[in-house]
């Protein structure tokens, strides 16, 4: 009888030192809804996070509006909007010329038409986010400086990047216009992962 109690008291300690090392490894286990904690730790701080988003960034259908000067730009080559536009202290334009004169939340059908989507504008004098001849690493840091970019967060750059209409737009220009060169779920994923990094920029 005695020795059955041991064999059975030794059973139930072995079942508690399983069971406190499977928990102590589902300790280490991150929980799938927390996006930060889900990045393998050889991602975390990486540069190249960021550089797989340079194909869109320094696209024309996004450098145009983020041109340097104070103007917009048109066409792959990214010459000066015609009618000598000009970018306003709002970024609506100026005069006679605001951007909604031509602009629509839509675009105008046909080839070569004004293109259009909700909240078409250049982004403000107080913050222009100049992105032309930056390096990556400039351009990095003046997405997510909150002095530069119109004191958003970076979970807010993510949700610009991600869902914004006006920044949608680009995979839509309509006709005779190139759309970005990655598909719109692709960058989506992308930046999610560099935010959930830490949102790391390359050297300067």
């Amino acid at each position: 009888m005695m020795k059955n109690a041991k064999l059975l008291l030794v059973g139930f300690a072995g079942l508690v030192l399983i069971s406190l090392a499977f928990g102590r490894a589902m300790a280490g286990t991150p929980a799938s809804g927390n996006a930060a904690s889900a990045v393998p730790a050889a991602a975390a701080g990486d540069p190249s996070l960021f550089t797989a988003l340079l194909p869109v960034l320094k696209h024309p259908r996004c450098l145009n509006c983020h041109s340097a000067g104070d103007f917009p730009r048109q066409g792959d080559d990214g010459h000066p909007h015609g009618m000598n536009v000009r970018r306003g202290v709002g970024g609506l334009g100026v005069t006679a010329q605001k951007c909604d004169t031509c602009h629509q939340d839509h675009n105008v059908a046909g080839p070569h038409t004004p293109p259009g989507a909700p909240g078409w504008r250049l982004p403000s004098t107080a913050t222009p986010m100049i992105w032309q001849g930056k390096t990556d690493g400039e351009l990095c840091n003046l997405i997510k400086d909150p002095k530069e970019n119109s004191h958003r967060t970076v979970a807010q750059i993510v949700e610009h990047m991600t869902a914004d209409k006006l920044v949608l737009w680009g995979w839509a220009p309509g006709e005779g216009r190139n759309p970005v060169p990655m598909g719109q779920q692709e960058f989506s994923t992308k930046v999610k992962a560099w935010a959930a990094a830490g949102a790391p920029c390359p050297a300067r």
